[in-house]
């Protein structure tokens, strides 16, 4: 079979990982959705179809997550490929108004959410307590920042006045990011000190899923259902008493140094190729 990696990174541990496995028995190719490597070519401008990656794969994996990868990805569907995940899926998870909508509507434990036009346009309210701010399309070095008083909004304008952005009240928590990865219903776990805690993120620490509170897997497994998606990852927070608050669910991320996981990346990939395709996503 002929297995294709949507990617700028084909060194990613996770995607090096599997294409080990798969090489042996299968071809594996990657598509740089920049164009700066082998491969396909997305086009300058997202909305246009890209260039022609030439034969299609059986199957293929979309790791990057880019307006340019998501042209790609759309481009190959309606030729007839199957792309895990799909990039209707994907793109939902890129809009933080979106997938705070779809998750609370499908009753998700997920963080209430309200949409600002722009970080300016914040500055303008009264904040009576200590919320939580972030670019409302997810993307690398986005804003993620907690905001106590006027002053820190004020500083954060400086940069991101006319960034648009999402707000949620700030939930009391230890600290830690539950960091929860699921590929094709197995769920890998770890601990990270979160974005907004002081003294940096650090590196995640291994955690095992009978160390988790109580239910708090079943919430992480239904993420995947309502969202038509069969790799992600679910951020968790303890609310408190162990109830699992989601503050952020991310479409194929990088789930680095989890044993298993490649292999059951490398399976999906072949499950999928061998059925040509997945359940047509959501709307």
């Amino acid at each position: 079979m002929r297995i294709g990696l949507i990617t700028a990174d084909p060194g990613h541990q996770l995607l090096a990982d599997t294409a080990e496995l798969l090489s042996p028995r299968h071809e594996v190719v990657a598509l740089d959705p920049g164009g700066h490597g082998a491969g396909a070519r997305a086009p300058a401008d997202p909305s246009e179809d890209p260039a022609d990656p030439g034969e299609l794969a059986d199957v293929y994996l979309l790791k990057a997550r880019t307006p340019r990868a998501l042209a790609l990805a759309r481009s190959l569907e309606r030729r007839g490929a199957p792309v895990v995940n799909s990039a209707a899926a994907t793109a939902l998870c890129q809009d933080r108004t979106a997938m705070a909508d779809v998750a609370l509507r499908a009753g998700l434990p997920f963080a209430p959410t309200r949409t600002v036009a722009s970080l300016a346009g914040l500055t303008a309210e009264r904040l009576p307590h200590p919320v939580v701010v972030k670019s409302r399309h997810s993307r690398r070095h986005d804003l993620v920042a907690r905001v106590d008083d006027a002053a820190r909004l004020r500083a954060l304008s400086a940069d991101w006045a006319d960034e648009p952005v999402v707000v949620q009240d700030f939930t009391p928590n230890d600290g830690w990011d539950h960091k929860l990865w699921v590929i094709a219903g197995r769920v890998f776990a770890a601990l990270r000190r979160s974005e907004l805690a002081a003294g940096g993120r650090g590196p995640s620490l291994p955690l095992a899923l009978d160390a988790l509170p109580p239910g708090w897997l079943d919430p992480v497994r239904h993420v995947g259902s309502v969202f038509s998606l069969e790799v992600y990852g679910v951020d968790l927070i303890d609310a408190g008493g162990g109830a699992p608050l989601i503050v952020d669910i991310n479409a194929f991320p990088g789930v680095r140094g989890q044993a298993g996981a490649p292999e059951a990346l490398a399976a999906l990939a072949l499950r999928t190729a061998e059925r040509g395709g997945l359940t047509a996503p959501r709307p």
